[in-house]
């Protein structure tokens, strides 16, 4: 509705078909109806609603940036870099994260010139474009797992890999000619870019569900007792699930936990350091330095003792609970009050 709303209202910016006067109103050759929704946004809101507007798209932004930065690092922290260090701690774990964040903006920023060569002007259009390159094969498996018992690892992995490996060299022969284009001569053969992009990810996505299904009729299947509950055939099943990889995982070594001991204050930089890397001090009982000897189970005995003699005498320790809550709730009222003041800025100033 925006969009028709504003090609009847400024026909020749938004409708326009010229490609001379679309570059002189948009500086696109191909069309303008990018500027569709910010032209009405722009002249049409008064000055307070359109800094609104502005600010809740910003905030739409940040929050779709931060949930693919805080989901890939989750992933890289906690499923693939414990396969590399099994015995890594905490804060390494908590600095790694931060770290692969930094990178994936790296890698983000060092994207644009990719942008460039791809010769396409409309930014939402070149990102539909890679997910129809990308996501069909994961679309393909999922939708199979779920509702195929016969589909296999084997049968899985080899749809998925066959997909993205078409899908890939879709995506870079399109970089290297350029999308196709009726007033432009490319040299890019018209059976890999005259296809559309919208109908080559349902192509992709039927070749990756043909490639599963085929090789899953060829290995041997899963048993049910493995997938109650995690198909739509055994959705209802009461039945305890045995894990599949049961027999052959390998218990990886945890780092034990080593108590602290009386040091001497660090500087503010480390102070600052940890503050960045999310990391605080857990409490734990503190040895002196001619108990750091003592064996585990002395030890263990030791802080059994003050636990025992902290909960039956105290009650700082009962209190202590309620004072976390009524922090938690300043901390709250005041992001809230962050996020209103932001807003008001972004209505004030525009």
């Amino acid at each position: 509705m925006p969009g028709m709303i504003s090609r009847v209202l400024y026909t020749d910016e938004v409708a326009c078909v010229v490609p001379s006067e679309c570059k002189k109103y948009c500086g696109m050759q191909a069309s303008c109806s990018p500027i569709a929704y910010p032209l009405l946004v722009v002249e049409l809101l008064p000055s307070g609603v359109r800094g609104l507007v502005v600010s809740a798209l910003w905030a739409s932004l940040m929050s779709s940036l931060t949930a693919v930065y805080s989901s890939a690092s989750a992933v890289f922290t906690m499923d693939i870099y414990p396969q590399m260090r099994p015995t890594a701690t905490k804060k390494e774990l908590m600095i790694t994260g931060r770290l692969f964040v930094i990178v994936l903006l790296a890698v983000s920023v060092a994207w644009v010139p990719a942008l460039q060569v791809a010769h396409r002007e409309q930014l939402f259009e070149y990102m539909h474009t890679l997910l129809s390159y990308l996501t069909p094969p994961v679309a393909a498996t999922f939708l199979l797992a779920v509702f195929c018992k016969r589909v296999t690892e084997q049968g899985a992995f080899w749809g998925l890999a066959s997909g993205l490996v078409i899908g890939s060299c879709r995506m870079l022969s399109e970089f290297a000619y350029g999308p196709w284009s009726c007033s432009v001569n490319r040299k890019c053969p018209r059976i890999i870019c005259g296809v559309h992009y919208l109908y080559f990810a349902m192509i992709l996505f039927t070749i990756s569900l043909i490639t599963v299904l085929g090789i899953s009729m060829f290995t041997v299947p899963i048993p049910d007792k493995h997938l109650h509950r995690l198909c739509w055939s055994l959705r209802n099943s009461q039945e305890e699930r045995v894990d599949l990889d049961e027999d052959t995982e390998v218990k990886s070594p945890e780092p034990q936990a080593q108590p602290d001991t009386f040091v001497e204050d660090r500087g503010c930089l480390w102070k600052a350091w940890d503050v960045f890397c999310g990391l605080e001090l857990l409490p734990s009982p503190k040895l002196a330095p001619e108990e750091v000897g003592v064996p585990e189970t002395e030890q263990n005995d030791m802080a059994e003792g003050t636990a025992h003699r902290a909960t039956s005498g105290g009650t700082e320790e009962r209190e202590a609970p309620e004072e976390r809550l009524l922090w938690s709730k300043a901390l709250g009222l005041c992001g809230l009050l962050l996020v209103l003041l932001t807003a008001l800025c972004h209505i004030y100033f525009h």
